[in-house]
Formats: structure tokens, sequence, C-alpha cells
């Protein structure tokens, strides 16, 4: 080997010697920005650990609140008192009685009874024999009220408000109730 050549060997092995300890730098580099990488996927894995156990445990709660409402509610409908209570509140909240198309079956469903035991209360704990005849009452009753306060609206406005769908229902339903028309009863208040 000659002199040149063994320079040239020194050369190649200083450069390599310098391109390996550049490969380690960067090596090692890349193990830090591994290691922070992981760090944060990590961190990012159990930040969103968390938001989905949280997200869960809001679930489980929202659900949990539901089933205590809904067993809360269904034990208070045990007693029969409270349940007539629950029924006027719940009618007097939304008028949904003042609906012509609401019926027993509807109000069980705002209840959350059965239609059995809806009728069974009806049946043994009111004057009314059935939820048709309450809801009947309470239209009625409603019918009343405007023919008193509302002189200005018309005995068939008063009975399609009231739910009563149409004028002849209204005049059988007053009739039976008080014996007078809905124009007898209004000539009641109306007199000076």
């Amino acid at each position: 080997m000659t002199e040149q050549e063994i320079k040239q060997l020194k050369a190649d092995n200083e450069r390599l010697s310098k391109e390996n300890t550049s490969l380690k730098q960067q090596l090692e580099d890349f193990k830090d920005q591994f290691i922070r990488l992981m760090n944060r996927n990590l961190a990012l894995s159990e930040q969103l650990e968390g938001d989905f156990m949280l997200r869960l445990r809001a679930e489980v709660a929202h659900e949990l609140m539901e089933g205590n409402i809904q067993r809360q509610r269904n034990a208070d409908l045990q007693d029969d008192g409270q349940l007539m209570a629950l029924i006027d509140l719940r009618l007097e909240e939304g008028h949904a009685h003042l609906d012509p198309d609401f019926g027993p079956a509807e109000l069980a469903e705002l209840l959350g009874v059965s239609m059995a035991r809806l009728e069974r209360l009806f049946r043994h704990q009111t004057i009314y024999r059935t939820p048709e005849a309450y809801i009947d009452n309470l239209r009625t009753l409603n019918a009343m009220r405007l023919l008193r306060d509302k002189p200005q609206y018309s005995i068939a406005a008063v009975a399609e408000e009231s739910g009563l769908r149409t004028i002849r229902t209204l005049q059988r339903r007053m009739q039976e109730v008080i014996g007078m028309t809905p124009v007898e009863y209004r000539l009641l208040f109306t007199r000076d």
C-alpha cells in the first residue's frame, strides 16, 4: 500500500468516524423525540381514557337518575290519593285534556301507568266511574268557565276550545251536568 492510499484510507476512516458520530447523534435525537412522542401519546391516551370514563360515568349517572325517577314515579303511584293528585297536576300543567283526541290511553301514558291501573283507580276511588267520564267532566268545567269569562266567544268556539268537538256534545254535557244549555248558562252571567 502506498502512502497515498494510506492517507486516503485515513481520510475515509475519519469521514466515516464523523459520519458515525453524526448518525449516533441523530439516533440519540430520534430516541429523545420518540420518547417525547410516546410520553405525549401516553398522556393523550390517558386523557382520552379519562374523557371516555367521564362520559361513561355521566351516561351511567343519567341512566340511574332516569331509572330512579321512574321508580320513584311508579312507587308514588301505588297510593290512589297521590295518583289522583298527579293526574290533576299533569292535566293542569299541560291542558292535554282540552285536545279532543286526548283519551284514557293518553292519560295512562302521561302518568306512566297501565290502563288497568288507571281504570281500577277510577272504578274504586272516584265519583267518575271511568277515565272518560273524568276527562269529559274537566272539559265541561272548562267550557262553563269559558262561557262565564269569555262572553265574546261563540258557543262553537267554546266547544272546540274545551275539547268537546261539537256544539251538540257541549249541549248534551251541560244538560247532564247542570240541566241547562250553554246559552242559558251564559245568560246567568251576562244579565244586567
